[in-house]
């Protein structure tokens, strides 16, 4: 699920991430108002975004709600034993799934929150879903063309990217999350992604009785 030469990068990006998620974290714990980074951007009102637009925003939240993130999920999950590719199934599952659990204790940790007290809004779960489901697919594609590791790397962050920020416009947009709380959610992903990786290879090769630094078996 992570190709070798993806994995230096990769591991690199992801404790960028990591680090970048435990910063704001700690900056904005408690808090109940946009910071200073937030008031760069335009942080818009529950009317400042109108139809059509509003409606792209409302399709794009839905796919991080429990019913619109299982339907992607099941149908990614779905793809890939179709192609008889268990492994990469149950990593598009785990690596979605293991975002929205981080960013759900995070929030817990964090306490940030926006439109009241109950409302906790760091990090942002749907753009870490999104994300993490576009990087779990994108290094799905990667692995088989045998991209090098510049290729390979800039496609699955052009991914992640217009993933994130397709969800991070939408939730700021709906009012739903600061801009930080969406940078947050997606460095999220791009730490927990990988991570999730290298745990399901390394699970699977013990399973099946494999060294753990042996090379990719086909087909999967």
């Amino acid at each position: 699920m992570l190709p070798p030469s993806l994995r230096a990068p990769l591991g690199v990006i992801a404790a960028l991430a990591a680090l970048t998620v435990v910063v704001l974290g700690v900056l904005y714990a408690g808090h109940s108002q946009p910071g200073g980074v937030d008031r760069w951007f335009i942080q818009p009102t529950a009317d400042s975004v109108r139809p059509p637009w509003r409606h792209v925003a409302l399709a794009m939240d839905f796919f991080g709600e429990p019913a619109g993130s299982a339907l992607v999920v099941a149908a990614a999950a779905a793809g890939c034993l179709l192609l008889r590719r268990p492994r990469a199934a149950v990593f598009v599952v785990a690596a979605a799934g293991l975002a929205v659990v981080t960013t759900t204790l995070l929030k817990s940790l964090v306490g940030r929150t926006i439109h009241g007290p109950d409302n906790l809004s760091y990090p942002s779960g749907h753009t870490a879903f999104l994300t993490a489901l576009a990087l779990a697919v994108t290094l799905l594609a990667t692995a088989r063309p045998g991209l090098g590791g510049t290729a390979g790397t800039s496609l699955v962050l052009a991914a992640a990217l217009a993933a994130g920020a397709a969800m991070g416009w939408a939730q700021v947009a709906l009012g739903a999350h600061y801009p930080t709380d969406v940078l947050g959610g997606w460095c999220t992903a791009l730490a927990v992604t990988p991570a999730t990786a290298w745990l399901v290879d390394r699970t699977a090769d013990r399973l099946g009785g494999r060294p753990a630094d042996a090379g990719p078996r086909e087909p999967r």
